[in-house]
């Protein structure tokens, strides 16, 4: 006997749909019309499930990461686990963040953005570090990831893209712990 009701698999399959198209295209290069005839459903039940595209794209949009545990661990050797973490974390991750800074001129988009970058990353981090300077020192940390990201998967900066992992890991882990543990 199938146990899921219609609702939860129109609902499954609409937010898998998403998840591709909002990947694939963009925001903006997505429609709740394609979405609706990938996931093989009405319209209408885009919106009434998820309240509109906006909504639904920030639903689904979201890194299936949990670097909580990494940031609980000791702070020694943070740096270069962390950017280990990132790197490895694969296609999903790319995916979401490309689609993220694409969209991020969206009203809603940005702010959830700006969001998630703090609850996620930043206050975490700042939490676990020391000084005056922590806030600072915790939002460069940040920014240092998101630049690797940004050259890696926007500018598509050939040099870092031959990088071997390792490499990447080591010297910008480097740079992060300086500023962990200055």
């Amino acid at each position: 006997m199938n146990t899921t009701t219609p609702r939860a698999s129109s609902r499954d399959a609409i937010r898998t749909a998403a998840e591709r198209l909002f990947t694939e295209r963009g925001y903006a290069g997505t429609t709740v019309r394609d979405i609706a005839a990938e996931a093989a459903v009405d319209p209408a039940l885009v919106i009434r499930h998820f309240a509109g595209k906006e909504q639904l794209f920030l639903e689904t949009m979201q890194l299936a990461l949990e670097p909580a545990a990494l940031l609980d661990g000791p702070l020694d050797g943070l740096g270069e686990a962390f950017i280990r973490f990132m790197l490895d974390s694969g296609e999903q991750t790319r995916g979401v963040y490309l689609a993220l800074l694409r969209a991020s001129d969206t009203e809603g988009v940005g702010s959830r953005l700006k969001d998630v970058h703090v609850s996620a990353f930043v206050a975490p981090l700042r939490e676990r570090l020391e000084g005056d300077d922590a806030e600072l020192r915790a939002a460069m940390c940040a920014s240092i990831v998101g630049g690797l990201f940004y050259s890696l998967w926007v500018v598509g900066d050939e040099t870092l893209l031959a990088a071997l992992t390792d490499d990447l890991a080591r010297r910008y882990g480097a740079m992060l712990q300086q500023l962990i543990t200055p």
